[in-house]
């Protein structure tokens, strides 16, 4: 066996892979901004100016901004910035009323956030297998896990498209459980006009790099569209402060009335999202354009066995599909210069950190099967679009490799 490396993560490779003809020659990043941030230069420099100016780098005037941005751009009635995605699931769960020791359902099949976010916020996280079809946790899944102690359910919208938001709505209402969404991911995805994040108690959003609207950090936000829950993550941020104090320095002073965390947005990293907020619309509609082309390429291609499917709330945060030998397809990619990633290579009911509660392999074989064969290709606002044919003819060339 030999060792490449696919996105930063070392990967075995058999030697039964074919050895492709000369190594790094295509270069096909997973994902670049330097461009994104050249063309959004100018309106970037202004807000960041108005940064140095106002002189409040944390929990400022360019981070109360942009959630008046982002609410007129979600139609969220409350938005509260903090410093990540995850962050934001922990105080959704907090606001929400989650208690020690409930219950939250979520998927077997995302981010380990989405579940640590559970156990952060101090409750138990209980795991629920994927619909077949797709990525998002069944609904009826959600049906046979929920117990005693459950009071919420957590779906995940995930690479292009939202859970089933209907069927887990109905669910929910029939086992008298809280919806809040993991819509980390989901910048753009609506449905019946409704943005993610806003069916239920509450969403969040991350503004990760890589994320379709990304900062130059770690920033996330919650979207909600009650009062109460908007006020409660407001003082969370912010030490357990309640009132006014964004942007505000005499609020350092204020009383603490909940145990909150330091989750503060930074000015500069809103002033990013600012800029690129401008931009967003046709940001998707380029990723968009580039799923379409990988998707008529690679239909047929012996190996791949399912591309992702367009449907109106479509928004290709990343390109995901399901192939044959994913591992070695990935070193092969590397090896000729093709940059790509993994989501996920273990569920979460199989994680270490989740040893304890006592769920085995096998449980789940949606979200089994979806960590063995998904394999995340390259995809961003400003990739030329003839690198789409050349990862395509990449995988070609593999799985032509293999039957040779």
């Amino acid at each position: 066996m030999r060792t490449w490396r696919t996105g930063g993560l070392p990967v075995l490779r058999s030697e039964t892979v074919p050895t492709p003809p000369e190594v790094g020659t295509l270069s096909v990043s997973f994902f670049k901004q330097s461009a994104t941030f050249e063309r959004t230069w100018a309106g970037t420099r202004r807000h960041i100016l108005d940064v140095i100016e106002n002189g409040k780098y944390s929990h400022g005037a360019k981070v109360a901004e942009l959630e008046s941005a982002l609410a007129a751009y979600t139609g969220a009635r409350f938005v509260v910035g903090v410093n990540s995605g995850t962050d934001a699931l922990v105080l959704l769960l907090r606001a929400a009323g989650l208690l020690p020791g409930e219950e939250v359902i979520v998927p077997a099949f995302s981010f380990g956030a989405t579940a640590t976010s559970v156990v952060l916020a101090g409750g138990r996280p209980v795991f629920a297998d994927i619909e077949p079809d797709g990525y998002g946790v069944d609904p009826a899944a959600v049906a046979d896990a929920a117990g005693e102690r459950t009071r919420f359910v957590m779906p995940t919208h995930l690479f292009s498209r939202l859970a089933d938001i209907d069927g887990v709505l109905r669910v929910a209402r029939r086992l008298d459980l809280t919806v809040v969404e993991d819509s980390a991911e989901a910048i753009g995805m609506r449905h019946r006009g409704t943005h993610a994040g806003l069916f239920g108690a509450g969403g969040v959003l991350s503004f990760f790099p890589t994320k379709t609207l990304g900062a130059l950090g770690d920033a996330g936000a919650v979207l909600t569209d009650d009062a109460r829950i908007a006020a409660t993550a407001d003082a969370l941020r912010h030490h357990g402060r309640f009132g006014a104090t964004i942007a505000d320095f005499p609020a350092i002073s204020t009383a603490t009335g909940l145990p909150g965390v330091n989750s503060k947005m930074d000015d500069i990293q809103a002033a990013v999202l600012l800029s690129k907020l401008t931009t967003l619309d046709g940001d998707i509609a380029r990723r968009a354009e580039l799923a379409s082309r990988y998707g008529e390429a690679l239909t047929g291609v012996a190996g791949v066995r399912k591309v992702p499917e367009r449907r109106p709330d479509s928004v290709f945060y990343v390109y995901v599909v399901e192939v044959d030998a994913r591992d070695d397809l990935a070193a092969y990619l590397s090896a000729v210069g093709v940059e790509t990633e993994i989501y996920y290579p273990t569920p979460l009911h199989l994680q270490p950190c989740f040893d304890g509660l006592g769920y085995r392999k096998g449980e789940f074989p949606n979200a089994e099967r979806a960590c063995r064969h998904t394999l995340a290709l390259p995809l961003y606002p400003d990739m030329p679009a003839g690198d789409c044919y050349r990862v395509c003819d990449a995988i070609r060339d593999f799985y032509h490799g293999r039957r040779g």
